[in-house]
């Protein structure tokens, strides 16, 4: 049956131009990416927190990802990609033009609606990572605001600076595979800031934080680790060799990062904590997506050796040791697993990025560009290896200062709005206080006695039967 719209011709459906094979992929590696964070993270997020929690935790995940596509389709696309208008971003517009989603892609053998949602999931990721860092005491309604000013005022610069073809930093020859600097730098320096101008849980909360359910979290972490093979395998906007080649070095890094981190628990504190595997799961997948497909199976375990270790030190040890660190409360320490994360990755991007790899992935043979310093040293090109380090560094410095430029302005016109932080009352309730639900309405526990006691009054007054009655108190006790 032909289900072309009859003002089209059978060939404008599929052009000459497009590669079905690489559209394929590159819808499947969006809808990766997007199950990370639907349900991967809100999975994540609701169960790694304390119960209380548990449900404002995962719709504040949830939320974001919602508004972020409005705000990307309504004009941040466009802003992030689309025509310059400076050299660090381009001209808001909708992209939801018929002929415009039909049109090639700026990069790809595919459509611009397939790119659209591609970079679509991304922006709304990094939200959500930004989203860990308050978790446990901002209110909502300032992170119903946050979020859309956030990603049209922050993340659109960074990522047009970056990724797009007309961007400053891209055209100087910055490696950022698959958004290291653009996301998890970003997300991380942003969480911070932001848990820096929301202040911190109660006291209560921060001395205890416990996991409502331990085993949820594995499954979000394992959403989250596999959907990470459409987050970097997808950046080459192809089916191709480069995106084999990023899937395997971002597997072997994480492994490598998560036993790292695993046995220095044991080493200093004497038990394999599952937590602490997380984490370092975490920091290898972070680690290895700057440089995912420009760099060497060899290079991808190094890096998860000192992705499991370098973040592991900034968090178990300069954590305590650091003033501004202890007094800022990032709640999902993504400080550590995004930032310090981010910054390491693109550091050693620069240091052992296979010119080879790189000319494979950006299609060009450039003798100036993209040459890691390890490869420059030992091909007698140093020059080249010290320029590309050069220029990594540039882009840490970058983002740092746009993120805490942008999330500071931001918190602040936030501010003059709603506040950034709920009150103590609500604070000590939870959920129930911000949206008059629970996340495990169970006798005794997620419900409150007089529901029960309704409850047990209905029964009791409709003679149902099979009903064994029982009294409140007894109900708690079960």
């Amino acid at each position: 049956m032909n289900h072309l719209p009859s003002n089209l011709l059978p060939d404008e459906g599929s052009p000459e131009w497009m590669n079905k094979g690489d559209n394929m992929w590159q819808l499947t590696a969006g809808t990766l990416v997007g199950l990370q964070s639907v349900p991967g993270l809100v999975i994540l997020y609701g169960s790694i927190v304390k119960k209380k929690w548990a449900l404002n935790s995962a719709f504040m995940a949830l939320y974001a990802f919602a508004v972020v596509l409005v705000c990307w389709v309504g004009w941040c696309y466009q802003m992030s990609f689309g025509e310059k208008i400076l050299p660090f971003l381009g001209r808001p517009n909708v992209a939801l033009d018929q002929q415009f989603l039909r049109d090639k892609a700026f990069s790809g053998d595919f459509p611009n609606a397939t790119m659209i949602y591609f970079q679509l999931v991304f922006a709304a990721i990094t939200l959500i990572l930004i989203a860990g860092a308050l978790l446990g005491r901002m209110n909502f309604y300032a992170w119903m605001l946050f979020v859309p000013l956030w990603v049209t005022f922050s993340y659109t610069i960074c990522a047009f600076s970056i990724w797009s073809p007309d961007g400053w930093l891209f055209k100087m020859g910055l490696i950022d595979y698959s958004g290291g600097f653009v996301i998890h730098l970003s997300s991380g320096i942003s969480g911070f800031i932001a848990a820096s101008w929301v202040g911190p849980r109660t006291v209560k909360d921060r001395e205890r934080f416990p996991p409502n359910n331990i085993l949820l979290m594995l499954a979000g972490a394992g959403l989250l680790w596999m959907g990470w093979t459409g987050f970097n395998g997808g950046d080459p906007y192809a089916a191709s060799i480069d995106a084999s080649l990023a899937v395997l070095n971002t597997h072997v890094c994480t492994a490598m990062s998560l036993l790292t981190w695993l046995f220095l628990d044991i080493l200093f504190f004497g038990k394999p904590s599952v937590i602490g595997a997380t984490q370092g799961m975490i920091t290898g997948l972070v680690c290895i997506t700057p440089a995912a497909g420009v760099v060497q199976g060899w290079a991808a375990m190094m890096m998860g050796i000192m992705s499991g270790s370098i973040p592991w030190y900034t968090m178990m040890v300069l954590h305590k040791e650091i003033r501004l660190l202890k007094q800022v409360d990032d709640t999902m320490a993504v400080f550590h697993t995004h930032a310090v994360a981010g910054c390491l990755g693109g550091i050693l991007a620069g240091f052992f990025a296979d010119p080879d790899l790189c000319r494979l992935f950006y299609g060009v043979e450039d003798s100036v560009h993209y040459t890691g310093l390890v490869y420059g040293i030992f091909r007698g090109r140093p020059k080249a290896g010290f320029r590309q380090m050069g220029v990594q560094l540039l882009g840490i410095v970058f983002v740092i200062v746009l993120n805490v430029t942008t999330t500071s302005i931001v918190c602040l016109v936030v501010k003059t709005i709603v506040p950034l932080r709920l009150q103590e009352d609500e604070l000590e309730v939870g959920d129930d206080a911000v949206h008059g639900e629970v996340a495990y309405a169970l006798w005794g526990d997620g419900e409150r006695l007089e529901t029960a006691t309704q409850a047990l009054s209905f029964e009791i007054n409709h003679e149902w039967p099979t009903v064994d009655v029982k009294t409140s108190t007894d109900a708690e006790m079960e």
